[in-house]
């Protein structure tokens, strides 16, 4: 069920969620927190949908907030606010709100999304595109538990790691951290199956990945050993090799789902490393709203200043 509003207030909009619950016949409210998702109009459906599907394991209302620019003089100072309102089907097992704001509204978003969110609930904010440098002090950031960016949406996501770091607050976690999930489970497997010293080790992947550069530095807070970039023709990470006396530890997925595990003094094995979906990236991180350590301690290692080799 969808209800459109124009020229609405925040108070209009809490009346049509009720009448809307009440029409599909489930006026109860039985979801765990607020999302907040801030983009822009050529985002919002891919956004909405992500969302959407991660409210099955999280049942959400999701306030997406879309921020109009003023074309002409009378756009910006004809300051208003429109809203779609989402429940049932519409809108996954949560309910949506998608906020349109115009002229001075978009500079106070915060106060119209103040009054919609749910009562002693947690909310957690997700930047899909544009994030702002510091997130936690950002007014919307400042509402949020948890603060999601995507460095995979940045011109230049390596600069960009700079600069989240320095504005670094515990909540603030990365989508391109999130991706590494899998990887971490496995390599942390692997070592506690090899047993050796780690004595050197590299990251490969395409140029200029933000998940494979978090990863190497992972590694080296982790190890205490330098680890190489090597630049590959992808997609994302395609490897990671860690040498020891005994042989090299290996996770090899040059493409497709499926990655090679290799141990030395061990036959190979096949193991899945698919890429997964938004949706489920974004499932993962509302698993969890404290603070993570891991991401804080990759995020803030140095890193290597040399040139990455290439393959």
């Amino acid at each position: 069920m969808k209800i459109d509003l124009s020229d609405t207030t925040a108070s209009k909009i809490n009346k049509a969620l009720v009448q809307g619950r009440r029409d599909i016949g489930t006026p109860a409210v039985g979801m765990v927190l607020t999302m907040v998702i801030v983009t822009d109009e050529e985002n919002a459906y891919d956004s909405i949908k992500a969302a959407e599907e991660a409210s099955h394991e999280h049942p959400s209302r999701t306030l997406v907030v879309i921020k109009r620019h003023a074309r002409t003089p009378r756009d910006r100072t004809n300051s208003h606010l429109d809203a779609e309102v989402r429940v049932g089907a519409d809108a996954g097992t949560g309910e949506t709100v998608v906020l349109r704001t115009y002229g001075e509204v978009s500079d106070h978003a915060d106060s119209v999304v103040l009054p919609l969110l749910l009562p002693d609930a947690p909310v957690v904010v997700w930047w899909p595109v544009e994030a702002p440098e510091i997130p936690a002090k950002d007014p919307l950031g400042a509402l949020a538990q948890r603060r999601i960016t995507d460095l995979y949406a940045a011109a230049n996501p390596l600069e960009e790691l700079g600069t989240r770091a320095r504005a670094y607050a515990p909540g603030d976690t990365d989508l391109a951290w999130t991706r590494l999930t899998p990887w971490r489970s496995m390599l942390a497997a692997a070592l506690d199956q090899a047993k050796s010293k780690i004595t050197s080790g590299a990251v490969e992947s395409e140029a200029e990945n933000p998940a494979a550069e978090l990863l190497a530095r992972w590694l080296e807070a982790r190890l205490k050993v330098k680890i190489d970039r090597v630049v590959t023709d992808g997609p994302v990470i395609t490897a990671v090799r860690l040498g020891t006396g005994a042989g090299d530890i290996v996770i090899d997925r040059p493409d497709g789902p499926l990655a090679t595990l290799s141990l030395p003094g061990q036959p190979s094995r096949t193991l899945a490393l698919k890429v997964r979906t938004t949706s489920e990236l974004i499932a993962e991180e509302l698993r969890r709203l404290d603070a993570d350590e891991m991401y804080a301690i990759a995020l803030r290692a140095e890193g290597t200043k040399e040139t990455p080799s290439h393959v």
